[in-house]
């Protein structure tokens, strides 16, 4: 059987924070709303997504406190670089995700930021919930400990 490729995406940017203070529990594939110029920019990297987050308000799906860098040469034609964007899912799933926001304490924060394989800009969102202190002081004692196994079975093979 011919082993599947996965596609070639190119990550932009990653919200590392995001899986430190949240718990994941599904991810969706977001369009993003850009003009030229924040596209050229984003070939250079040059955006910062902590402390992002996307809010849903008449039925359309908004990233806010995205930081574009404006583009070095795009003069006039940049926009805000903070400005609110418009993200691009099907209406069964923003129905899906406004319903599952009436829960307490869930939340759709984005992970990364990429080119798809067709270089189109997409954005991975996910359904979160808020992890409390002793949540993430557990994951870090699990991080510690997993490491300490595979170091001493890295030692026992040598």
């Amino acid at each position: 059987m011919p082993k599947q490729h996965k596609p070639d995406i190119k990550v932009i940017a990653r919200n590392r924070a995001a899986s430190h203070n949240y718990f994941i529990d599904e991810t969706f594939e977001a369009g993003i709303e850009l003009t030229g110029t924040e596209v050229k920019s984003l070939r250079d990297r040059a955006v910062q997504l902590n402390d992002t987050f996307v809010l849903i308000r008449g039925g359309e799906v908004w990233l806010n406190g995205m930081h574009i860098h404006p583009y070095a040469n795009g003069g006039v034609w940049n926009p805000d670089p903070d400005r609110r964007r418009k993200l691009l899912l099907h209406k069964r799933q923003i129905l899906y995700l406004d319903q599952k926001l009436r829960v307490r304490g869930t939340a759709i924060v984005p992970l990364q930021i990429y080119f798809d394989e067709h270089n189109r800009v997409k954005l991975t969102i996910a359904l979160a919930r808020g992890k409390k202190l002793y949540d993430k002081r557990a994951d870090m004692a699990k991080r510690d400990q997993d490491r300490e196994i595979q170091r001493a079975l890295k030692e026992r093979s040598r």
